[in-house]
């Protein structure tokens, strides 16, 4: 019999205790996941001239459901007949303006210079993210020495808002 109230004593703490922990232990947050990945293609062609491939850009562009943040895989390809080297940056909501930093390079394509630049990141925005917009810039030569650029854009809307 005293063996009974021992064993129905210790199950009475245990259970105490654990009720405890789990009323003290701090609640993990939900951790938001990304949607599907967006394809991204944007080609910038001189527009005066001959017609050349300035620039493109392709890859992946992916937002949270939890509406902050969004990832990329790209790769910028340095169109053969374009100088100096394209640029990229990106608008997130029209206002805050990001100039992602070169992650590696791979071989290029055919059409483009010696090699791509690679870009994968992942950024969170301070408030609710609506859209990112991808600029690309390309430049020649045409007539003669006379420098030119284009710059053109595509927009992405988060569909979770």
């Amino acid at each position: 019999m005293a063996r009974s109230k021992a064993r129905s004593a210790v199950s009475s703490v245990a259970v105490v205790i654990a009720t405890l922990a789990a009323i003290l232990m701090p609640v993990t947050p939900a951790h938001a996941t990304y949607g599907p990945d967006q394809a991204v293609s944007l080609t910038v062609n001189s527009n005066s001239g001959p017609s050349i491939m300035l620039a493109q850009l392709t890859g992946t562009l992916a937002f949270d459901n939890g509406n902050t943040k969004f990832k990329y895989s790209l790769k910028l390809c340095w169109g053969s007949g374009s100088y100096p080297s394209p640029n990229f940056y990106v608008a997130v909501n029209g206002s805050t303006y990001l100039y992602p930093s070169q992650t590696g390079t791979a071989p290029a394509p055919s059409g483009c210079q010696v090699y791509l630049f690679l870009y994968d990141g992942e950024y969170t925005h301070s408030t609710t993210l609506a859209n990112v917009t991808l600029y690309v810039t390309g430049g020649w030569f045409y007539p003669g020495n006379t420098y030119n650029s284009r710059t053109k854009s595509v927009t992405y809307d988060n569909p979770y808002n």
